[in-house]
């Protein structure tokens, strides 16, 4: 967007939702001398081809306050920015079939309510009773939150980074990071196709490619990408909308309304990681199969297009935020599993607080670098 500039105070790396929003509270902060390095195009990357999804239904409290805190910008997204997200507050509805998912479910219900979530527990014949078009024999019940939805994840992203851009961030494009520089546990800089930054603090946001932006460093993080592939179908037998997301969390499948259409997806637990986005006709049957089975009054639908994303996954499913210890002026917010355009707009407050005040309001210790294989922490049991 820019020409180029050598130094900066701040760099970060990442141009989806995280490093965008990161930007931006910078910048509200008189940040100005910030690089966001993108190695393609803003929102081109994971942020831009994701579903947009964002719920209070978590297990972890971190998580629901994470949402919480993004949920309420999503509100007064319009009046702060002058621009529509396309905001949709269909409802989750998660569903259980197996007694330890539906266990799980009920025990994230009562954490839920503390933080004065509105969810509640259906059982099978409420279900049906709402959405007769779901398939609820084999069903022992499920949660649902009116207030959780979806939304456009480019125009966030991109108001994000245009605000802070005014503010004078600087913003450029088609630039990767190749390394990492170093010294005494300091860090210096970026080395990137384009020429050396220095800058004497780096923000890795880089979503799936953060585990490699760690080991620039020299820091191993356990944050590995995995596909995860999105279709969308005609509805030749309308249903009545709005369609809800509906997750059935034993298969990790789900679907939700997309216009007058049925978006749909699948977690295959079984693909290796890689950062393979071609779309994988097998596995496309294999979902349209689950979902003809949830919701059988679409078996007659036809397919109208399919894309693959990546999840940035971690051992627990929860993110790496917060500083790196090792190396003095290194930070991370990586590792999202899914969740990073939900929770993106509230990340980066926090880390800039953490930056500019060298503390923030936000207990981060569940989001530890070094937690794992140290402290006993839950992970997210609400994962699709």
């Amino acid at each position: 967007m820019r020409d180029w500039k050598n130094t900066a105070d701040i760099i970060i790396i990442g141009g989806g939702i995280v490093g965008a929003s990161i930007a931006y509270h910078l910048a509200t902060r008189a940040q100005k001398d910030v690089i966001l390095l993108e190695k393609e195009y803003l929102c081109e990357g994971s942020t831009g081809l994701s579903v947009g999804g964002f719920r209070q239904q978590f297990s972890n409290p971190a998580n629901i306050r994470l949402s919480q805190e993004t949920l309420n910008g999503f509100k007064h997204f319009k009046e702060d920015f002058g621009v529509d997200i396309d905001m949709h507050q269909v409802g989750y509805l998660f569903m259980a079939r197996e007694k330890d998912i539906w266990d799980d479910l009920k025990n994230g219900v009562q954490i839920q309510k503390k933080y004065s979530v509105p969810v509640e527990l259906l059982s099978p014949e409420e279900i049906s009773h709402r959405w007769p078009y779901i398939k609820t024999q084999d069903l022992l019940g499920g949660t649902f939150c009116p207030e959780d939805g979806y939304a456009d994840p480019y125009p966030v992203t991109m108001a994000l980074a245009r605000s802070a851009q005014s503010r004078g961030v600087h913003i450029i494009e088609k630039t990767r990071v190749t390394d990492l520089g170093v010294e005494r546990g300091q860090v210096k800089g970026v080395k990137t196709t384009r020429g050396d930054i220095s800058a004497p603090i780096v923000i890795n946001a880089a979503g799936p490619w953060g585990g490699e932006v760690s080991r620039m460093a020299g820091i191993k993080l356990p944050v590995r990408p995995y596909r995860r592939q999105v279709f969308i179908i005609s509805c030749i037998n309308q249903i009545p909308g709005p369609v809800p997301m509906v997750i059935d969390l034993d298969s990790r499948h789900y679907f939700r309304g997309e216009s007058k259409m049925i978006l749909t997806g699948m977690s295959d637990l079984n693909e290796p990681s890689s950062f393979n986005l071609l779309v994988d006709q097998e596995f496309m049957v294999k979902v349209i199969e689950a979902l003809v089975y949830r919701a059988p009054i679409l078996a007659n639908s036809r397919l109208i297009r399919g894309w693959a994303g990546l999840y940035a996954i971690t051992p627990d499913e929860n993110p790496i935020i917060g500083t790196i210890t090792e190396i003095e002026g290194f930070y991370c917010a990586i590792g999202f599993s899914g969740h990073g355009f939900q929770h993106g707009p509230a990340v980066g407050r926090i880390l800039s607080e953490l930056i500019c005040d060298g503390k923030t309001d936000f207990d981060l210790s569940p989001f530890a670098h070094d937690r794992f294989g140290k402290i006993n922490l839950p992970g997210e049991k609400q994962v699709v």
